[in-house]
């Protein structure tokens, strides 16, 4: 099981091509055998709680294509500590665990107890008006838990999710306390209601982040060469805009300008007497973009995307903030690993194959340099991707990870023999299929007759 070749699509720059002997492989197995009985028997290593960690996004220079200047230190694919979350991180994700069977509701809204690592914030809400004054929906069960939050409502505003358990209106604990209840505690109080909410892995779907690409032409400020560009533009979910010159340098080239757009200013303008057209101010500098669509409805879409990277939601999911836990832990000590042992990854942009020690857990999958090796240099989240065994190359069988849309990435992976492939294919098919779509996991848990309150 120690042994293998494998295949991954993609970049993860900061892993490093490790090549063991046969001779350290088996002494590997070795010390993996002891370290697992160790783990196993001492229990003092967990895969969840801990304190929160932040993923960090460090900002490089960034610079005008103008200036025919690109020195970026920004690390756009993999900002979570060199792990790829761009497909996790454009929709909503929910986690159901192992309840797979169809006769169960997600485990996203189970009623069942059960050990969860939750993380708990406050939410104050300002009272609006009409008859649901703060926007949102609680269902009857124990503990209390919000099923739906109505769009631009106040509790939207104050971010308020879908999958947050109730722990305390207005300073009182109301765990143990009917819907009903709480819900008169709310109205009683006063117009600010004041919430102490508990999130955790399965119940608290992530805030999606916006991602958008597409050909736009990009008004020109040099003082030599004036007019319109064509220019292909890619919003990262981090709320970074890059553009390259042609769509196939994406991924392959440096963009020729990273811009920042928290904190910009949008909108449409028509001083320039051409339809289509919208304009970026970035908060840091001077410098007005001017953006130019081909139709109202794409410059519609772009200003959607935009507005959401300008106005940031800074709230982790707390599967994330697991994730980065695990990842400063040594490779055996992620408990209950689903599937384990040496992959190779595939870097097309050097054609060669990268090879890491694999762990996968929960939909993600971690690339460590050795078995010893801490902490781990990266992965992959892997929620909604499609897992199967193609040929590449002159590789006759290898994991292809396909993602649901073409814009995100297609990775490869290949262990030493078929049989192992087919070992991490249905460990990968199985630890997929633990998360669902928000919107899906909703309309399972809405199909059930459960009583409500609005508020």
């Amino acid at each position: 099981d120690m042994k293998s070749e494998m295949n991954k699509t993609g970049k993860l720059p900061l892993m490093k091509d490790t090549r063991a002997s046969d001779s350290s492989q088996e002494e590997a197995i070795d010390q993996w055998a002891r370290r697992r009985k160790q783990f196993k028997d001492s229990k003092k290593c967990s895969s969840t709680g801990g304190s929160s960690i932040n993923s960090t996004i460090t900002e490089g220079s960034i610079n005008s294509e103008d200036a025919r200047s690109v020195d970026l230190g920004l690390h756009s694919e993999n900002e979570d500590r060199g792990f790829y979350t761009e497909n996790f991180h454009s929709a909503s994700w929910v986690f159901r665990g192992d309840d797979i069977s169809p006769d169960n509701s997600p485990r996203c809204f189970s009623k069942r107890p059960r050990p969860v690592a939750i993380r708990e914030r406050t939410v104050k809400i300002a009272k609006g008006t009409g008859h649901y004054p703060w926007g949102f929906r609680i269902q009857f069960s124990k503990p209390i838990l919000v099923t739906e939050v109505d769009t631009n409502s106040a509790a939207e505003e104050a971010g308020l999710q879908v999958g947050d358990i109730l722990i305390a209106v207005n300073g009182t604990d109301v765990t143990s306390m009917p819907h009903s209840e709480a819900a008169n505690l709310a109205r009683k109080g006063p117009d600010i209601l004041t919430m102490v909410v508990g999130s955790d892995i399965s119940r608290y779907p992530n805030t999606p982040r916006p991602t958008c690409r597409g050909y736009l032409h990009k008004r020109t400020q040099s003082a030599i060469l004036k007019g319109w560009r064509k220019r292909w533009f890619v919003l990262k979910h981090n709320g970074y805009l890059h553009y390259y010159k042609h769509k196939k340098d994406e991924g392959r080239c440096r963009p020729l300008e990273v811009t920042k757009l928290e904190g910009a200013e949008i909108g449409v303008d028509t001083s320039l007497g051409k339809p289509f057209v919208f304009k970026c101010i970035p908060q840091s500098g001077n410098r007005v973009f001017y953006f130019c669509a081909t139709s109202n409805q794409e410059m519609k879409r772009w200003l959607e995307a935009i507005d959401k990277a300008v106005h940031p939601v800074h709230q982790n999911h707390v599967w994330v903030d697991v994730t980065l836990h695990n990842t400063t832990l040594p490779p055996l000590a992620i408990k209950n690993p689903e599937c384990l042992g040496l992959l190779h990854q595939l870097d097309r942009s050097r054609d060669v194959w990268i090879q890491h020690y694999c762990i996968l857990k929960d939909a993600c999958l971690y690339f460590y340099a050795t078995l010893r090796s801490t902490p781990a240099q990266g992965g992959l989240y892997l929620q909604g991707y499609m897992v199967s065994e193609q040929s590449l190359g002159s590789k006759r069988s290898v994991i292809e990870l396909k993602p649901p849309s073409e814009e995100f990435k297609t990775f490869y992976l290949c262990a030493e023999n078929v049989n192992e492939n087919k070992r991490w294919i249905t460990a990968l098919k199985a630890s997929i299929k633990k998360w669902l779509p928000l919107h899906q996991a909703i309309q399972d848990f809405m199909n059930r007759p459960l009583e409500e309150t609005r508020m």
